[in-house]
């Protein structure tokens, strides 16, 4: 006679996997039959398209991975991030490792490191000159050192916690062409003053009035990430004359915000003497950031 535990015994890898959706669905977690698999390839040192491949062809998963996942299933039903159970997080062609202190990068900031990494590559100078301002993980600054090898990258990072994690990243990806500086952004680099050909920031832009509906935001994002003043734009004001000092002419500035934000930000860009401002959308169709030209 079987004595085992259902949770101590092998499963069919398709039944976990279902159930695990099952899980994180009735608990809320958006897109659960994605971070099933995640999960599920986190515990089982697979991709989530070799996770798909195992159960077409009816694989089991042993017992020991079937209570590890079963803690972490948990974790994520009580919205834990995804992130932060697996410790990593995708970012254009690079993997971060992000946890407790520091911004998760999200995939609508791929597309802003993009006009960024557009700018940088269309430089004239034989090595242009990148800054990153609020780096958090790293994770756009180490796409602009990796995807414009040519150029000369600055991540800037201010808190404790969060450069932690920068620190980490920029060790990992080893790209030769980037230096990684402790300091505010306000004051950052004035050494680099007027020799800058692209200026990009993710800063803090939710105003405080305004709680993040997602409790993996709400919960786990350290505040200082997040909240940006009374009107969520604060670091932006300070972003803009910063910047300005650091650009030679023609060079631009990128933006991340809110989706309503963007009015708002071209008026304090234009008071400030910025040029041909614009506004981009992220796939979703909605304002996710701005341009100027110095």
């Amino acid at each position: 006679m079987d004595t085992t535990t259902p949770d101590a015994r092998a499963r069919s890898l398709r039944e976990l996997r279902d159930e695990t959706v099952s899980t994180l669905a009735s608990a809320g977690v958006p897109d659960p039959e994605v971070d099933a698999e995640l999960l599920i390839g986190h515990v089982l040192g697979l991709s989530r398209g070799a996770v798909q491949a195992r159960m077409v062809v009816g694989a089991d998963v042993e017992a020991a991975d079937v209570a590890t996942l079963a803690e972490l299933v948990g974790r994520r039903a009580l919205r834990e991030p995804l992130q932060h159970i697996t410790g990593r997080a995708a970012f254009r062609n690079l993997d971060f490792q992000v946890g407790p202190g520091v911004f998760v990068p999200r995939p609508e900031t791929e597309q802003v490191a993009q006009l960024a990494i557009d700018a940088l590559a269309s430089a004239a100078e034989p090595e242009p000159i990148g800054v990153d301002l609020g780096a958090g993980s790293g994770a756009i600054a180490l796409a602009l050192a990796t995807e414009v090898p040519h150029a000369r990258v600055w991540a800037v990072e201010k808190s404790p916690e969060a450069f932690v994690w920068t620190r980490r990243n920029v060790a990992e990806v080893a790209a030769p062409n980037l230096e990684l500086v402790f300091g505010d952004l306000a004051d950052a680099l004035p050494e680099l003053d007027g020799r800058v050909a692209v200026v990009v920031s993710n800063p803090p832009y939710v105003p405080l009035r305004e709680m993040p509906r997602d409790p993996e935001v709400r919960l786990h994002d350290p505040e200082q990430a997040l909240y940006g003043g009374a009107d969520g734009l604060d670091v932006v004001r300070v972003l803009s004359r910063r910047a300005l000092a650091l650009l030679r002419p023609g060079g631009a500035l990128v933006i991340e915000h809110g989706e309503e934000q963007s009015a708002a930000i071209a008026e304090i860009l234009a008071a400030d003497g910025w040029r041909a401002i614009a506004h981009h959308r992220d796939l979703t169709t909605r304002d996710r950031a701005t341009s100027a030209v110095r």
